[in-house]
């Protein structure tokens, strides 16, 4: 399990790399001239530690880079360095799947029990929540809530990304807090699966097995050159998956899921239908 570097540093990391191959320097010899040790230089190619700007236009000078690209890959060093918002619930979220999230143009994710976090009701989220983290006092628990419905904003405005997520029916059918609320979260579900952006489906469970039988996971995409990003959760924690071979595996999962899944249209009818089973309030 390991923190995945942000979009920024993951580009900045890779352009760090190539100017240094360009100049045709052996990862030794850069680092010894740059004055690091042999992992540092890897950590920072590899984004896996932070870098100063003054650090990138070192490696710049080292490299021969002309004066516009070390501007432009210092900005990016700083740029890097910018807080988001979800730094003010630095309490609430661990390691960096909401940076990724928040820079990503698309996102595919599977759900087979919840309504994925992205599309929960404030009301929806805090039984899950308060379900899933006993523990935690009032207070926290009002943090909690609130900063996954401030986490659904990103999927307003003109920059927003394409969400296309498949649930199962087990999530629709699974009663959740006191009567009406699942009702009226799945009333939620079929106005924001309206949203241009968004591609609601669900498995119905006709289809039987299928391959999300080991959990809920997500695929994120970027702009530009950055690869994807594969993430799942579990109890023990966050787990990125970034090699090509295993990203590659987790987005022909989700197409076999999304082939067995209902169209968008057949699955806001399912959606309709199981509304009206749950208890109204």
């Amino acid at each position: 399990m390991t923190k995945s570097p942000t979009v920024r540093h993951r580009r900045l990391g890779r352009e760090l790399r190539r100017l240094r191959e360009q100049a045709k320097l052996t990862p030794e010899t850069a680092a010894h001239q740059l004055g690091w040790s042999r992992p540092k230089l890897n950590r920072i190619e590899n984004a896996r530690i932070a870098v100063t700007p003054s650090a990138v236009a070192d490696a710049c000078d080292l490299y021969g880079v002309d004066f516009s690209t070390k501007a432009e890959l210092v900005q990016l060093c700083k740029d890097a360095a910018v807080r988001g918002w979800w730094s003010a619930y630095s309490d609430v979220f661990t390691g960096c799947y909401i940076a990724l999230e928040t820079e990503a143009t698309a996102v595919r994710a599977w759900e087979p029990i919840l309504i994925p976090g992205l599309l929960q009701s404030e009301e929806y989220a805090r039984e899950i929540i308060r379900a899933t983290r006993p523990e935690l006092t009032k207070t926290q628990l009002d943090r909690h809530v609130s900063a996954r419905m401030t986490r659904k904003v990103s999927l307003l405005g003109s920059d927003a990304p394409t969400l296309h997520a498949l649930v199962d029916e087990t999530a629709l059918r699974r009663p959740v807090g006191s009567p009406g609320l699942m009702a009226r979260q799945l009333n939620d579900l079929l106005q924001i699966s309206g949203w241009s952006n968004i591609t609601l489906q669900v498995l119905p469970l006709a289809a039987g097995a299928h391959g999300g039988v080991e959990g809920a996971f997500s695929v994120l995409s970027f702009d530009e050159e950055d690869p994807d990003v594969g993430y799942t959760e579990c109890p023990s924690g966050d787990v990125y998956i970034e090699a090509a071979d295993q990203v590659l595996r987790l987005t022909l999962t989700f197409e076999r899921l999304r082939s067995a899944c209902l169209s968008p249209e057949k699955s806001a009818a399912l959606i309709a239908a199981v509304r009206s089973s749950h208890d109204l309030p």
